[in-house]
Protein backbone atom coordinates (compact mmCIF):
# COMPACT_ATOMS: atom_id res chain seq x y z
CA UNK A 1 0.00 0.00 0.00
CA UNK A 2 2.95 2.31 0.47
CA UNK A 3 3.62 2.20 -3.28
CA UNK A 4 -0.02 2.99 -4.01
CA UNK A 5 0.11 5.92 -1.57
CA UNK A 6 3.26 7.29 -3.24
CA UNK A 7 1.62 7.16 -6.69
CA UNK A 8 -1.63 8.63 -5.30
CA UNK A 9 0.22 11.50 -3.63
CA UNK A 10 2.22 12.23 -6.77
CA UNK A 11 -0.85 12.20 -9.04
CA UNK A 12 -2.79 14.38 -6.60
CA UNK A 13 -0.11 17.01 -6.02
CA UNK A 14 0.87 17.08 -9.67
CA UNK A 15 -2.66 18.20 -10.57
CA UNK A 16 -3.69 20.46 -7.70
CA UNK A 17 -0.55 22.57 -8.18
CA UNK A 18 -1.24 23.28 -11.85
CA UNK A 19 -2.45 26.66 -12.99
CA UNK A 20 -5.50 25.12 -14.66
CA UNK A 21 -6.65 23.52 -11.40
CA UNK A 22 -6.21 26.75 -9.45
CA UNK A 23 -8.06 28.81 -12.06
CA UNK A 24 -10.83 26.28 -12.64
CA UNK A 25 -11.36 25.35 -8.99
CA UNK A 26 -10.69 28.50 -7.00
CA UNK A 27 -10.39 31.57 -9.20
CA UNK A 28 -13.41 30.83 -11.41
CA UNK A 29 -15.91 30.25 -8.55
CA UNK A 30 -14.58 33.34 -6.77
CA UNK A 31 -15.02 35.34 -9.97
CA UNK A 32 -18.59 34.07 -10.37
CA UNK A 33 -19.35 34.85 -6.71
CA UNK A 34 -17.85 38.30 -7.14
CA UNK A 35 -19.97 39.03 -10.20
CA UNK A 36 -23.10 37.79 -8.44
CA UNK A 37 -22.22 39.89 -5.41
CA UNK A 38 -21.79 42.91 -7.66
CA UNK A 39 -25.20 42.27 -9.22
CA UNK A 40 -26.76 41.98 -5.76
CA UNK A 41 -25.07 45.23 -4.69
CA UNK A 42 -26.31 47.02 -7.81
CA UNK A 43 -29.82 45.63 -7.27
CA UNK A 44 -29.83 46.83 -3.65
CA UNK A 45 -28.58 50.25 -4.71
CA UNK A 46 -31.26 50.40 -7.39
CA UNK A 47 -33.90 49.42 -4.86
CA UNK A 48 -32.73 52.20 -2.54
CA UNK A 49 -32.58 54.79 -5.33
CA UNK A 50 -35.29 57.35 -6.01
CA UNK A 51 -38.33 55.42 -7.24
CA UNK A 52 -40.98 58.06 -6.83
CA UNK A 53 -43.62 58.08 -9.55
CA UNK A 54 -46.72 60.11 -10.20
CA UNK A 55 -49.78 58.59 -11.78
CA UNK A 56 -52.22 60.83 -13.61
CA UNK A 57 -55.62 59.17 -13.91
CA UNK A 58 -57.87 60.68 -16.56
CA UNK A 59 -60.16 57.63 -16.36
CA UNK A 60 -61.27 58.37 -12.81
CA UNK A 61 -61.71 54.67 -12.09
CA UNK A 62 -58.53 52.58 -12.07
CA UNK A 63 -55.85 55.01 -10.87
CA UNK A 64 -55.93 54.01 -7.20
CA UNK A 65 -55.77 50.29 -7.96
CA UNK A 66 -52.88 50.70 -10.42
CA UNK A 67 -51.05 52.75 -7.79
CA UNK A 68 -51.53 49.94 -5.26
CA UNK A 69 -50.12 47.40 -7.73
CA UNK A 70 -47.04 49.56 -8.35
CA UNK A 71 -46.60 50.14 -4.62
CA UNK A 72 -46.44 46.38 -4.23
CA UNK A 73 -43.61 46.32 -6.79
CA UNK A 74 -41.53 48.70 -4.69
CA UNK A 75 -42.49 52.07 -6.19
CA UNK A 76 -43.69 55.10 -4.28
CA UNK A 77 -46.65 56.15 -6.41
CA UNK A 78 -48.80 59.25 -5.91
CA UNK A 79 -52.13 59.01 -7.70
CA UNK A 80 -53.45 62.29 -9.15
CA UNK A 81 -56.65 63.30 -10.87
CA UNK A 82 -57.07 64.74 -14.32
CA UNK A 83 -56.91 68.34 -13.03
CA UNK A 84 -53.13 68.24 -12.53
CA UNK A 85 -50.88 70.18 -14.90
CA UNK A 86 -48.76 67.91 -17.09
CA UNK A 87 -46.38 70.82 -17.76
CA UNK A 88 -45.67 71.07 -14.04
CA UNK A 89 -44.97 67.36 -13.86
CA UNK A 90 -42.62 67.66 -16.84
CA UNK A 91 -40.71 70.39 -15.01
CA UNK A 92 -40.38 68.22 -11.89
CA UNK A 93 -38.99 65.36 -13.99
CA UNK A 94 -36.46 67.66 -15.69
CA UNK A 95 -35.40 69.10 -12.31
CA UNK A 96 -35.02 65.56 -10.85
CA UNK A 97 -37.77 66.20 -8.32
CA UNK A 98 -39.69 63.30 -9.81
CA UNK A 99 -38.38 60.23 -11.59
CA UNK A 100 -41.28 59.87 -14.05
CA UNK A 101 -45.05 59.80 -14.27
CA UNK A 102 -47.67 57.60 -15.92
CA UNK A 103 -50.77 58.81 -17.74
CA UNK A 104 -53.93 56.69 -17.88
CA UNK A 105 -56.80 57.68 -20.19
CA UNK A 106 -59.81 56.17 -21.95
CA UNK A 107 -57.51 54.27 -24.32
CA UNK A 108 -56.10 52.50 -21.28
CA UNK A 109 -59.54 51.13 -20.42
CA UNK A 110 -60.29 49.94 -23.95
CA UNK A 111 -56.90 48.78 -25.22
CA UNK A 112 -54.52 48.87 -22.24
CA UNK A 113 -52.42 51.67 -23.76
CA UNK A 114 -50.83 54.18 -21.35
CA UNK A 115 -47.98 56.70 -21.42
CA UNK A 116 -44.70 56.92 -19.48
CA UNK A 117 -43.13 60.40 -19.21
CA UNK A 118 -39.49 60.50 -18.12
CA UNK A 119 -36.03 61.66 -19.13
CA UNK A 120 -34.79 58.13 -19.86
CA UNK A 121 -36.35 55.00 -21.28
CA UNK A 122 -37.75 52.80 -18.49
CA UNK A 123 -35.96 49.66 -19.74
CA UNK A 124 -37.43 46.30 -20.71
CA UNK A 125 -37.84 45.00 -17.14
CA UNK A 126 -39.67 48.08 -15.92
CA UNK A 127 -41.80 48.17 -19.06
CA UNK A 128 -42.91 44.59 -18.42
CA UNK A 129 -43.77 45.39 -14.78
CA UNK A 130 -45.77 48.50 -15.66
CA UNK A 131 -47.60 46.80 -18.54
CA UNK A 132 -48.50 43.85 -16.35
CA UNK A 133 -49.88 46.06 -13.56
CA UNK A 134 -51.88 48.37 -15.81
CA UNK A 135 -53.22 45.68 -18.14
CA UNK A 136 -54.33 43.46 -15.25
CA UNK A 137 -56.28 46.29 -13.66
CA UNK A 138 -57.75 47.41 -17.00
CA UNK A 139 -58.86 43.85 -17.82
CA UNK A 140 -60.44 43.36 -14.39
CA UNK A 141 -62.30 46.64 -14.80
CA UNK A 142 -63.52 45.59 -18.25
CA UNK A 143 -64.76 42.24 -16.98
CA UNK A 144 -66.45 43.85 -13.99
CA UNK A 145 -68.39 46.29 -16.17
CA UNK A 146 -69.56 43.77 -18.76
CA UNK A 147 -71.75 40.69 -18.38
CA UNK A 148 -69.27 38.25 -19.84
CA UNK A 149 -69.73 35.48 -17.31
CA UNK A 150 -67.47 34.18 -14.59
CA UNK A 151 -64.17 32.60 -15.46
CA UNK A 152 -63.55 34.61 -18.65
CA UNK A 153 -60.38 36.10 -17.23
CA UNK A 154 -59.02 32.66 -16.46
CA UNK A 155 -59.80 31.55 -20.01
CA UNK A 156 -58.08 34.63 -21.45
CA UNK A 157 -54.98 33.91 -19.40
CA UNK A 158 -54.90 30.34 -20.70
CA UNK A 159 -56.43 28.49 -17.79
CA UNK A 160 -54.45 26.34 -15.40
CA UNK A 161 -53.98 22.70 -14.53
CA UNK A 162 -54.67 21.68 -10.95
CA UNK A 163 -52.99 18.45 -9.83
CA UNK A 164 -55.05 16.13 -7.62
CA UNK A 165 -53.21 13.21 -6.00
CA UNK A 166 -54.99 9.84 -5.92
CA UNK A 167 -53.02 8.87 -2.80
CA UNK A 168 -55.14 9.33 0.29
CA UNK A 169 -53.79 11.69 2.91
CA UNK A 170 -51.31 13.29 0.54
CA UNK A 171 -51.39 17.03 -0.02
CA UNK A 172 -51.54 17.69 -3.79
CA UNK A 173 -49.30 20.77 -3.61
CA UNK A 174 -46.65 18.97 -1.60
CA UNK A 175 -46.85 15.89 -3.83
CA UNK A 176 -46.41 17.96 -6.99
CA UNK A 177 -43.58 19.99 -5.44
CA UNK A 178 -41.83 16.78 -4.34
CA UNK A 179 -42.23 15.29 -7.81
CA UNK A 180 -40.87 18.38 -9.54
CA UNK A 181 -38.04 18.60 -7.01
CA UNK A 182 -37.13 14.95 -7.55
CA UNK A 183 -37.18 15.44 -11.31
CA UNK A 184 -35.05 18.60 -11.17
CA UNK A 185 -32.47 17.36 -8.67
CA UNK A 186 -32.49 13.90 -10.23
CA UNK A 187 -31.68 15.07 -13.73
CA UNK A 188 -29.27 17.68 -12.37
CA UNK A 189 -27.47 14.97 -10.41
CA UNK A 190 -27.44 12.67 -13.46
CA UNK A 191 -25.92 15.39 -15.62
CA UNK A 192 -23.37 16.12 -12.90
CA UNK A 193 -22.41 12.43 -12.78
CA UNK A 194 -22.09 12.37 -16.57
CA UNK A 195 -19.77 15.38 -16.61
CA UNK A 196 -17.73 14.19 -13.61
CA UNK A 197 -17.13 10.68 -14.94
CA UNK A 198 -16.30 12.01 -18.39
CA UNK A 199 -13.97 14.72 -17.10
CA UNK A 200 -12.06 12.76 -14.47
CA UNK A 201 -11.95 9.63 -16.62
CA UNK A 202 -10.30 11.72 -19.32
CA UNK A 203 -7.76 12.90 -16.72
CA UNK A 204 -6.82 9.28 -16.03
CA UNK A 205 -6.49 8.55 -19.75
CA UNK A 206 -4.29 11.62 -20.29
CA UNK A 207 -2.06 10.70 -17.34
CA UNK A 208 -1.51 7.16 -18.61
CA UNK A 209 -0.96 8.34 -22.17
CA UNK A 210 1.55 11.05 -21.19
CA UNK A 211 3.67 8.69 -19.11
CA UNK A 212 3.63 6.08 -21.84
CA UNK A 213 4.48 8.60 -24.56
CA UNK A 214 7.29 10.21 -22.54
CA UNK A 215 8.70 6.76 -21.61
CA UNK A 216 8.53 7.75 -17.92
CA UNK A 217 6.54 4.64 -17.13
CA UNK A 218 9.50 2.45 -18.11
CA UNK A 219 11.39 3.91 -15.15
CA UNK A 220 8.43 3.95 -12.75
CA UNK A 221 7.46 0.36 -13.50
CA UNK A 222 10.84 -0.86 -12.24
CA UNK A 223 9.86 0.01 -8.65
CA UNK A 224 6.05 -0.20 -8.73
CA UNK A 225 3.92 -3.04 -10.03
CA UNK A 226 1.53 -2.12 -12.89
CA UNK A 227 -1.54 -2.94 -10.81
CA UNK A 228 -0.51 -0.68 -7.96
CA UNK A 229 0.49 2.04 -10.40
CA UNK A 230 -2.97 1.92 -11.99
CA UNK A 231 -4.71 1.93 -8.60
CA UNK A 232 -2.61 4.88 -7.43
CA UNK A 233 -3.46 6.85 -10.57
CA UNK A 234 -7.17 6.19 -10.26
CA UNK A 235 -7.20 7.11 -6.55
CA UNK A 236 -5.03 10.18 -7.11
CA UNK A 237 -7.23 11.62 -9.84
CA UNK A 238 -10.34 10.71 -7.80
CA UNK A 239 -8.96 12.55 -4.76
CA UNK A 240 -8.30 15.58 -6.92
CA UNK A 241 -11.88 15.42 -8.17
CA UNK A 242 -13.27 15.18 -4.64
CA UNK A 243 -11.14 18.17 -3.62
CA UNK A 244 -12.42 20.17 -6.55
CA UNK A 245 -16.05 19.31 -5.86
CA UNK A 246 -15.57 20.03 -2.16
CA UNK A 247 -14.31 23.54 -2.93
CA UNK A 248 -17.19 24.12 -5.34
CA UNK A 249 -19.70 22.87 -2.77
CA UNK A 250 -18.20 25.22 -0.15
CA UNK A 251 -18.51 28.15 -2.57
CA UNK A 252 -22.14 27.28 -3.28
CA UNK A 253 -22.80 27.00 0.47
CA UNK A 254 -21.28 30.42 1.14
CA UNK A 255 -23.28 31.91 -1.72
CA UNK A 256 -26.51 30.44 -0.37
CA UNK A 257 -25.78 31.75 3.12
CA UNK A 258 -25.27 35.23 1.71
CA UNK A 259 -28.30 35.12 -0.58
CA UNK A 260 -30.66 33.27 1.80
CA UNK A 261 -31.90 36.38 3.70
CA UNK A 262 -32.73 38.20 0.46
CA UNK A 263 -34.45 35.13 -0.99
CA UNK A 264 -36.45 34.61 2.21
CA UNK A 265 -37.55 38.24 2.22
CA UNK A 266 -39.03 37.95 -1.28
CA UNK A 267 -40.76 34.57 -0.95
CA UNK A 268 -44.00 34.14 1.02
CA UNK A 269 -43.60 32.10 4.19
CA UNK A 270 -45.88 29.31 2.93
CA UNK A 271 -43.90 28.95 -0.29
CA UNK A 272 -40.67 29.14 1.68
CA UNK A 273 -41.75 26.26 3.93
CA UNK A 274 -42.73 24.19 0.90
CA UNK A 275 -39.41 25.01 -0.76
CA UNK A 276 -37.50 23.92 2.35
CA UNK A 277 -39.40 20.63 2.42
CA UNK A 278 -38.39 19.66 -1.12
CA UNK A 279 -34.70 20.52 -0.81
CA UNK A 280 -32.41 17.46 -1.05
CA UNK A 281 -31.45 16.04 2.32
CA UNK A 282 -28.27 14.29 3.51
CA UNK A 283 -29.58 10.94 2.25
CA UNK A 284 -29.80 12.32 -1.30
CA UNK A 285 -26.27 13.73 -1.13
CA UNK A 286 -24.98 10.43 0.28
CA UNK A 287 -26.64 8.47 -2.53
CA UNK A 288 -25.14 10.89 -5.08
CA UNK A 289 -21.67 10.38 -3.54
CA UNK A 290 -22.03 6.58 -3.71
CA UNK A 291 -23.09 6.66 -7.35
CA UNK A 292 -20.24 9.05 -8.14
CA UNK A 293 -17.57 6.90 -6.48
CA UNK A 294 -18.74 3.66 -8.07
CA UNK A 295 -19.26 5.31 -11.45
CA UNK A 296 -15.88 6.99 -11.32
CA UNK A 297 -13.98 3.78 -10.54
CA UNK A 298 -15.97 1.98 -13.22
CA UNK A 299 -15.17 4.44 -15.99
CA UNK A 300 -11.69 5.40 -14.79
CA UNK A 301 -10.62 1.77 -15.26
CA UNK A 302 -11.93 1.82 -18.83
CA UNK A 303 -10.21 5.11 -19.65
CA UNK A 304 -6.96 3.82 -18.13
CA UNK A 305 -7.15 0.71 -20.33
CA UNK A 306 -7.73 2.91 -23.39
CA UNK A 307 -4.69 5.03 -22.51
CA UNK A 308 -2.53 1.94 -22.01
CA UNK A 309 -3.30 0.43 -25.41
CA UNK A 310 -2.81 3.68 -27.39
CA UNK A 311 0.37 5.54 -28.29
CA UNK A 312 -0.92 8.89 -29.60
CA UNK A 313 -3.69 11.41 -28.89
CA UNK A 314 -5.36 10.54 -32.20
CA UNK A 315 -5.51 6.85 -31.39
CA UNK A 316 -6.84 7.57 -27.89
CA UNK A 317 -9.52 9.86 -29.32
CA UNK A 318 -10.78 7.08 -31.55
CA UNK A 319 -10.42 4.28 -29.01
CA UNK A 320 -12.34 6.11 -26.26
CA UNK A 321 -15.42 6.54 -28.46
CA UNK A 322 -17.11 3.32 -27.22
CA UNK A 323 -16.48 4.35 -23.61
CA UNK A 324 -17.98 7.79 -24.22
CA UNK A 325 -21.02 6.20 -25.87
CA UNK A 326 -21.60 4.23 -22.67
CA UNK A 327 -22.10 7.63 -21.02
CA UNK A 328 -24.01 9.34 -23.83
CA UNK A 329 -26.63 6.62 -24.40
CA UNK A 330 -28.02 6.62 -20.82
CA UNK A 331 -28.03 10.43 -20.79
CA UNK A 332 -30.15 10.45 -23.96
CA UNK A 333 -32.49 7.81 -22.52
CA UNK A 334 -32.82 9.76 -19.29
CA UNK A 335 -33.46 13.03 -21.13
CA UNK A 336 -36.38 11.41 -22.93
CA UNK A 337 -38.15 10.91 -19.58
CA UNK A 338 -38.13 14.59 -18.57
CA UNK A 339 -41.67 15.04 -19.88
CA UNK A 340 -42.92 12.20 -17.69
CA UNK A 341 -43.00 9.58 -20.44
CA UNK A 342 -40.92 6.92 -18.70
CA UNK A 343 -41.49 3.33 -19.83
CA UNK A 344 -41.23 0.31 -17.49
CA UNK A 345 -38.51 -1.37 -19.54
CA UNK A 346 -36.23 1.62 -18.99
CA UNK A 347 -36.22 0.88 -15.25
CA UNK A 348 -34.66 -2.49 -16.04
CA UNK A 349 -32.20 -0.92 -18.48
CA UNK A 350 -31.11 1.33 -15.61
CA UNK A 351 -29.83 -1.78 -13.81
CA UNK A 352 -27.07 -2.14 -16.42
CA UNK A 353 -23.99 -1.10 -14.36
CA UNK A 354 -22.61 1.30 -16.98
CA UNK A 355 -26.00 3.04 -17.24
CA UNK A 356 -26.92 3.02 -13.53
CA UNK A 357 -25.19 6.24 -12.39
CA UNK A 358 -27.06 8.36 -14.91
CA UNK A 359 -30.38 6.48 -15.08
CA UNK A 360 -30.92 4.92 -11.65
CA UNK A 361 -30.02 7.93 -9.46
CA UNK A 362 -32.85 10.19 -10.78
CA UNK A 363 -35.29 7.28 -10.62
CA UNK A 364 -34.39 6.68 -6.99
CA UNK A 365 -34.88 10.38 -6.24
CA UNK A 366 -38.29 10.52 -7.91
CA UNK A 367 -39.41 7.31 -6.20
CA UNK A 368 -40.10 5.78 -9.62
CA UNK A 369 -38.43 2.46 -8.70
CA UNK A 370 -38.64 0.35 -5.52
CA UNK A 371 -35.77 0.52 -3.07
CA UNK A 372 -34.55 -2.97 -3.92
CA UNK A 373 -33.86 -1.94 -7.52
CA UNK A 374 -31.68 0.94 -6.32
CA UNK A 375 -29.82 -1.40 -3.98
CA UNK A 376 -29.45 -4.03 -6.72
CA UNK A 377 -28.02 -1.42 -9.09
CA UNK A 378 -25.38 -0.48 -6.51
CA UNK A 379 -24.47 -4.13 -5.98
CA UNK A 380 -24.19 -4.71 -9.74
CA UNK A 381 -22.06 -1.57 -10.09
CA UNK A 382 -19.71 -2.74 -7.33
CA UNK A 383 -19.37 -6.13 -9.05
CA UNK A 384 -18.77 -4.39 -12.37
CA UNK A 385 -16.05 -2.24 -10.77
CA UNK A 386 -14.25 -5.40 -9.62
CA UNK A 387 -14.57 -7.08 -13.01
CA UNK A 388 -13.68 -3.99 -15.02
CA UNK A 389 -10.67 -3.24 -12.81
CA UNK A 390 -9.44 -6.82 -13.26
CA UNK A 391 -9.72 -6.63 -17.07
CA UNK A 392 -8.31 -3.09 -17.24
CA UNK A 393 -5.42 -4.09 -14.96
CA UNK A 394 -4.44 -6.91 -17.28
CA UNK A 395 -4.62 -4.67 -20.35
CA UNK A 396 -2.68 -1.99 -18.51
CA UNK A 397 0.00 -4.46 -17.41
CA UNK A 398 0.82 -5.38 -21.01
CA UNK A 399 -0.14 -2.26 -22.90
CA UNK A 400 1.71 0.26 -20.75
CA UNK A 401 5.05 -0.94 -22.18
CA UNK A 402 3.82 -1.60 -25.71
CA UNK A 403 4.69 0.76 -28.55
CA UNK A 404 3.61 0.85 -32.17
CA UNK A 405 0.16 0.35 -33.63
CA UNK A 406 -2.97 0.03 -31.57
CA UNK A 407 -3.83 -3.60 -30.73
CA UNK A 408 -6.80 -5.33 -32.30
CA UNK A 409 -9.68 -6.78 -30.31
CA UNK A 410 -8.17 -10.28 -30.65
CA UNK A 411 -4.86 -9.05 -29.28
CA UNK A 412 -6.63 -7.40 -26.34
CA UNK A 413 -8.33 -10.69 -25.52
CA UNK A 414 -4.93 -12.38 -25.60
CA UNK A 415 -3.50 -9.77 -23.23
CA UNK A 416 -6.34 -10.41 -20.78
CA UNK A 417 -5.79 -14.17 -20.91
CA UNK A 418 -2.00 -14.18 -20.72
CA UNK A 419 -1.16 -11.12 -18.58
Amino acid sequence: MRQVWVVLRREYLERVKTRGFIIGTIALPLLIMGLMGLNIFIAVQAADSDRELALVDFTGTIGEEVAERLDGLGYDVEAMGGEVSLEELDRQVVDDELEAYLVLDDLTLSEGVFAYHGKDSPGSTRVALFESAVNDVALEHYLATTSTGEGLRSLIEGGRLEFESVVEGEDPAEAEAARMSGMAFGFGGAFFLYMAMLLYGAFVLRSVLDEKRNRVVEVVISSVTPGRLLLGKVLGVGSMGLTQMGIWAACVGILLLVAAPMIAARIPSADLELFAQVLPGPDVLLLLAVFFLLGYFLYASLFAAVGAMCATEEEAGQAQFPVIMLLVIPLILQSSTLGGGSMPWMDWVALFPFFSPIMMFPRALEGAVPWWMTGLSLVLMAAAVVGTSWVAGRIYRVGILMQGKRPTLRELMRWVREA
